[in-house]
């Protein structure tokens, strides 16, 4: 899923998640130095997210992009006092997109505090949400 993709369906998931008070892109709220991205407003506040993609290998941007499905992702639904990122992350699994077949949280990994997640798709492709 291509970043342009990416950000439309996060932008729907979100709209019809319980929290999210506003949801909007990068560009709605000013932000042109980020080309794709989100930012959501929930009762603790604004968090902003930038969304890079990686292509499969052999991939190329001047190819029409196919869509691999395969099963969702396993997700962990978000606990009180997590993260924006565990609030995110559960909200993109509970969709249960058939393209994501991973969703790879980075603030929980050893050593790491940065926020943010790695997307794995069933293309072979990746995206990155990283925490603004």
């Amino acid at each position: 899923m291509r970043p342009q993709r990416l950000q439309d369906f996060v932008l729907d998931t979100l709209k019809n998640t319980a929290g999210a008070v506003q949801v909007r892109t990068l560009a709605e709220v000013g932000d042109s130095k980020h080309p794709f991205g989100i930012a959501v407003t929930t009762a603790d506040g604004e968090a902003r997210w930038q969304i890079i993609g990686q292509l499969a290998d052999g991939e190329r941007h001047d190819h029409q992009e196919r869509p691999v499905e395969g099963a969702p992702a396993v997700w962990t639904d978000a606990v009180a006092g997590d993260t924006a990122e565990g609030w995110l992350a559960a909200a993109i699994g509970r969709a249960e997109s058939p393209e994501i077949a991973r969703i790879e949280r980075w603030s929980i990994r050893e050593g790491k505090r940065d926020q943010g997640m790695t997307l794995h798709f069933h293309s072979g492709a990746k995206a990155y949400v990283r925490k603004l």
